[in-house]
């Protein structure tokens, strides 16, 4: 029984399988020209210009009396982020709860002009101390 209807579907894919060759179509040349880029101006160079200072520079916030987290908000705010504390005591702490210091002296001064990539000190000692 199954071959009865196997045998029609056969047939039909044996029809369908000839030996022609596909048609290619004619081969098609194409040329390409190349144009040779335009020779350099003859005029002279421009002059040099300067180039741009990538450190720009502004007066420095006077930071002394402030908690020392007001004083390094204050001096990102005005662009400068090179700040290194110091324990004004000379004990050689880390200034870990920033809030409980106070700036007792900068330096550069506050006022003085600076680039934004200068190193800013801010010595501290703890509050009440």
């Amino acid at each position: 029984m199954k071959i009865a209807w196997c045998a029609p579907l056969l047939l039909l894919v044996a029809g369908c399988s000839g030996t022609q060759q596909p048609q290619l179509p004619p081969t098609v040349t194409v040329t390409a020209s190349v144009t040779p880029p335009a020779p350099p101006s003859q005029q002279p160079p421009s002059e040099p210009t300067t180039p741009p200072t990538t450190a720009r520079s502004a007066v420095v916030p006077a930071v002394v009396g402030l908690n020392h987290q007001l004083a390094q908000d204050t001096m990102q705010a005005a662009g400068f982020y090179y700040l290194t504390e110091v324990d004004a005591t000379g004990k050689g702490r880390l200034l870990v709860n920033d809030r409980n210091w106070v700036v007792v002296s900068q330096s550069p001064v506050g006022g003085a002009t600076a680039a934004h990539d200068s190193k800013i000190v801010l010595s501290s000692k703890k509050i009440g101390e």
